[in-house]
């Protein structure tokens, strides 16, 4: 019995060694509950909310363009990628416990950079439709053709995926002896790297390197689509057609100005050995607000999201 008791306690003991710890939002249990609420409203708008632009899409025949086939794609990537970190944000939360076990990490790494690298992909073809669809029309279905399209959005999972692959192999070779408890609420790369006791980080920087020229790509490729698409528009003199065109790209430019900046300011700021409460807000709105303004910002200005509403709504009264 007692040689018994002794190997579970020497199994207990292992899988505290492997375990991380993560940061909560407050000390204070109160505060915690109220969190936990406060993130499973938040968490349950941003996915019905991209669950139903995808189902649209889907259902709706009106909506089978390359636009909105973009746009069921970045719904259902927003959808991954806020189910990465915040259920386990809501379940810590609400049972005071901020432990997650090493496959539960190394999962949540593999997959935030994974949706986060296909959605910077998808953002880059979204950009890439607006610019042939304003500035080339008449070949618009020629260029834009559904094989074109499909292989786009493929190629955007497969380099996230592939980034993906990168960073949690990169990071996970590491060894971490110290203190296990990360400055973040979630397991993110940065902070692995700041409480890892590897002095050498040659394979983690080399594919943070390659990520982030990766996202100057993308930030080069949208920029230099909006300045061709700016310049068309101003030419036209119709303000019919001015309306028209910033209707369909200023929800995309707000999207990815999002994205794009919250990704920066989270993954660019150095790691402080304390959390502040800046560096949380950072991480909450990289990893939160862009699943949760995107069905807003798409569905409040959409007529014909709007219209598809209405129509799957009828249907599903008669």
């Amino acid at each position: 019995m007692n040689n018994l008791t002794a190997q579970m306690d020497t199994m207990t003991n292992l899988t505290v060694d492997t375990d991380f710890f993560l940061t909560q939002l407050s000390d204070d249990k109160q505060l915690q509950v109220f969190h936990g609420f406060l993130f499973l409203l938040i968490y349950l708008e941003a996915l019905m909310g991209n669950l139903l632009i995808f189902i649209l899409v889907t259902v709706d025949r009106c909506l089978h363009t390359p636009m909105y086939f973009f746009l069921k794609n970045l719904a259902f990537l927003d959808a991954g990628f806020i189910s990465v970190t915040v259920p386990n944000l809501i379940l810590n939360s609400f049972t005071h416990r901020s432990n997650i076990s090493l496959p539960g990490c190394i999962f949540q790494v593999f997959l935030v950079v994974t949706f986060a690298g296909s959605e910077l992909g998808i953002l880059i073809a979204m950009s890439y439709d607006r610019y042939v669809a304003i500035c080339h029309p008449l070949n618009y279905d020629v260029i834009m053709k559904k094989e074109i399209c499909t292989q786009m959005v493929v190629t955007s999972w497969l380099l996230g995926s592939l980034f993906g692959l990168l960073h949690t192999a990169g990071t996970f070779s590491l060894s971490f002896c110290g203190s296990r408890k990360l400055p973040q609420f979630f397991c993110d790369v940065p902070s692995l790297l700041k409480i890892s006791c590897s002095k050498k980080h040659v394979t983690t920087d080399v594919t943070v390197a390659i990520g982030a020229l990766f996202g100057l790509f993308g930030f080069v490729c949208i920029g230099y689509s909006y300045g061709y698409i700016f310049q068309t528009v101003l030419r036209v003199h119709s303000l019919q057609g001015h309306s028209k065109a910033f209707s369909t790209c200023v929800p995309h430019l707000i999207v990815v100005i999002t994205f794009l900046v919250t990704a920066v300011f989270a993954y660019l700021k150095p790691v402080s050995d304390s959390p502040h409460l800046v560096d949380f807000l950072a991480s909450i709105f990289y990893s939160v607000m862009p699943p949760s303004l995107n069905p807003l910002i798409y569905s409040l200005r959409n007529k014909d999201i709007k219209a598809a509403l209405w129509k799957f709504l009828w249907k599903l009264n008669h």
